[in-house]
């Protein structure tokens, strides 16, 4: 009996003890020992493995991150959950880590270093309320001030990678006057660097920069930054800066890409410094030589095509571009990409080779990321340039048949044969080529071991299909040649009388070759049918008579009414669409478009120009009742110049609509004529104009409503609203015959 009320007397006290040890080791505790377990139980446990998770996650999304040495490099990796999507594993066990200090060891001194790896976490996974919250809550409730900045320092790089400039600045600001540790002010810095960069504020990013590589330790990730430095003086025009940084990255460690565009990046510099430096002398073929450097002779050869462009060698310099496509691997699609481009640019620029640039801008966006920064403006330039050739190709091809249909009949008919001859011989060239490449393709035939392509000769030349502009101008070629030509067989031959020929099987190369032979071999003479029927096929596209001739002297007015409204409005060269309009009105005086030309002329030449007020004064005192005279009367009067941007355009058209469905009509009217100048060329001006010509059937009657119809037929051909305004044409043309 004692000893069992001893046993339940020494149970009791053990119990005793062990709430009193729980209680004093509780999280809310401040008792020394109690914050001590807390402190080492959550630092070497689940901040560790935090911690652990965060830096796993970082340097597999690093190595992972694809750089684009064509693009500025960001001082710091963007928090992209995309990116992230490969560590989402890691950074959920860092959340859930870094929430067990939150929720279990509160007094505990490393809770402000948890709470920013979770915010952190949260913002590579694109939680971004969770996790803005979470660094806010460090600032706000945060019990060391350095972890307080270090929260800040993430929170203010959120900012920047979410455009909020205006908040990012603000917490720099404040930044800016805490006292911090060396670690700290070097996280500072290059978050702020990265803040300004975003912002396009390069000079302010590498002035930070600078002082910020003091602080820097050798490393890959320095050279990187001397290089995004480098970047950014090159923008600002400052290439003996730039230079001096590009010449450090080799200095830090670099991997083999960064510098290998560092060292090209830096000989285009030193060309561009001075302009006497000899191309052939500055490295290119010693890298083009070097065998780590086979994958990446399409960026050699595009270097040497800039420098060859910035020294006015323009043949030069397109050759090197087109090398550099050639030599482009599955790898450096981008570079390609880039490539094409810059092709695109000096055949529009400077060749005024349209479709040449045309094909290569197509080229580019079939390889460009659709997320790169050029997208969207590659893709309007090459809807723009479509438009565009079809247009000039139009205004072209008119002028030339015009030109045939002034000619006397014999002279004509001597120009048609001449160039049937020039048509002759080039077949008979090409069926030459055809007759050596037969040969040769037997010969590699020959040539074959085990299903490969013997290569004892070292010929590396590439397939001409590879170079969109020799595609472009094979199929420019064909058709100026031949025409538009249905695919079948024996396309070639202006008669089918040897058709049954094609039936017959030539299995032998022999065979085939002395076919081509055969075909090369015959001659057309000025006597023969084909001869005869080739002439008049070419013949009759020319206009000989008055009524196909002002046909097509109409096709010539609009085509290059059309290239004016492009160069204004889609290509954003309004010196060239000056000069097309006043062809338009040089060469057709009673054109149509007069109204509308003397009101573009007014809305295109800047406010400088004396002759800008001509044009408005010509418009007055020709057309003073057309819609653009009212156009100009509106914009004068509410203070405006009628080309000057407003409210947003989907909400301008939004607040007429309104006016117009609540019977407002001639307050409805008055807006849509102050607005439609700043929405000229937008894709909305159809649609403004669309319900204009309804206000002005409800307000100015019948005659001014046939007159807004006509216009808006007129001026805007291709409307998807067109087929309704000509419905309604015709129903008043119908009504007006009945009465």
């Amino acid at each position: 009996m004692t000893h069992t009320l001893t046993r339940s007397i020494n149970i009791i006290i053990v119990c005793l003890l062990l709430t009193g040890a729980l209680i004093g080791c509780s999280q809310y505790s401040t008792r020394p020992a109690a914050v001590n377990f807390h402190n080492i139980s959550s630092h070497y446990n689940a901040y560790f493995i935090a911690e652990q998770d965060m830096q796993e996650a970082e340097f597999a999304m690093k190595a992972a991150y694809k750089e684009d040495y064509n693009q500025l490099l960001p001082i710091l990796l963007p928090l992209d959950s995309v990116l992230a999507l490969p560590v989402k594993p890691q950074l959920l066990d860092a959340v859930k880590k870094a929430s067990i200090v939150a929720e279990k060891h509160q007094n505990s001194k490393w809770v402000d270093n948890s709470y920013v790896i979770l915010g952190k976490s949260r913002l590579y996974l694109g939680q971004w309320a969770d996790g803005l919250e979470a660094l806010r809550y460090v600032y706000a409730n945060g019990k060391d001030e350095d972890d307080k900045n270090k929260a800040l320092v993430v929170l203010m790089r959120a900012y920047a990678s979410r455009k909020d400039y205006s908040n990012a600045l603000g917490v720099a600001e404040y930044l800016s006057q805490q006292p911090l540790t060396k670690e700290a002010t070097k996280e500072f810095y290059l978050t702020k660097a990265y803040l300004h960069q975003q912002n396009g504020e390069y000079l302010t990013s590498v002035a930070i920069l600078e002082e910020t590589f003091p602080l820097l330790d050798k490393s890959t990730e320095t050279a990187r930054l001397h290089f995004a430095a480098a970047q950014m003086y090159d923008r600002l025009g400052q290439y003996v800066l730039a230079n001096k940084h590009y010449k450090n990255v080799s200095r830090n460690r670099p991997d083999y890409d960064l510098g290998f565009y560092s060292s090209m990046n830096s000989l285009q510099n030193q060309v561009i410094i001075d302009p006497k430096t000899d191309v052939s002398s500055v490295g290119f073929d010693k890298m083009l030589r070097d065998r780590k450097n086979s994958d990446l002779r399409d960026r050699v050869y595009f270097t040497m095509g800039l420098l060859a462009e910035h020294r006015k060698q323009l043949p030069e310099a397109v050759e090197y571009l087109q090398k550099s496509a050639s030599f482009a691997t599955g790898g450096n699609g981008v570079q390609k990409a880039y490539t094409y481009l810059q092709l695109a640019r000096i055949h529009y620029d400077a060749l005024e080779k349209y479709e040449f640039a045309k094909a290569y801008y197509d080229s580019a966006l079939t390889i460009l990321p659709k997320d790169a920064a050029e997208y969207r403006v590659v893709s309007d330039r090459k809807t723009a340039l479509d438009n565009f050739v079809t247009q000039q190709t139009i205004v072209k091809m008119e002028d030339s048949l015009q030109i045939l249909a002034r000619m006397n009949p014999k002279a004509l008919d001597d120009k048609i044969d001449g160039i049937i001859e020039a048509q002759e011989k080039k077949r008979i060239a090409d069926e030459k080529k055809a007759k050596e490449a037969l040969a040769l393709a037997a010969a590699a035939q020959g040539g074959m071991q085990n299903g490969l392509p013997s290569t004892a000769n070292g010929n590396d030349r590439r397939w001409e299909l590879y170079d969109p502009s020799m595609i472009n101008k094979g199929k420019i070629e064909f058709r100026r040649v031949w025409g538009n030509r249905v695919l079948e067989d024996d396309w070639r031959r202006s008669t089918k009388q040897n058709r049954a020929l094609a039936g017959n099987n030539f299995n032998s190369k022999a065979d085939s070759t002395a076919a081509v032979a055969a075909a090369a071999e015959t001659v057309l003479t000025k006597e023969s049918p084909v001869w005869k029927e080739r002439h008049a096929n070419l013949k009759k596209n020319i206009p000989l008579t008055d009524s196909s001739f002002a046909v097509s002297q109409k096709k010539k007015e609009d085509a290059l009414y059309n290239l004016g409204k492009i160069y204004r409005f889609d290509l954003k060269e309004p010196e060239r669409s000056v000069a097309a309009f006043n062809r338009v009105l040089n060469e057709y005086p009673q054109t149509q478009y007069k109204e509308e030309i003397f009101y573009l002329m007014y809305l295109t030449l800047p406010e400088s120009d004396k002759d800008r007020l001509v044009w408005k004064d010509k418009l007055m005192s020709e057309f003073p009742n057309s819609t653009y005279a009212r156009l100009l009367n509106s914009a004068a009067n509410d203070g405006t110049t009628g080309d000057k941007d407003r409210n947003n355009p989907v909400k301008a058209y939004e607040s007429a609509y309104k006016l117009y469905a609540d019977g407002n009509y001639t307050k409805a009217l008055e807006d849509i004529e102050s607005n439609l100048p700043a929405y000229k060329g937008s894709m909305l001006e159809d649609k403004f104009a669309l319900l204009r010509v309804f206000l002005v059937g409800k307000t100015r009657g019948r005659e001014a409503y046939l007159q807004a119809i006509n216009e808006f037929v007129r001026l805007y051909p291709n409307s998807m609203y067109l087929p309704r305004l000509k419905e309604m044409q015709e129903l008043r043309e119908i009504s007006v015959g009945k009465r």
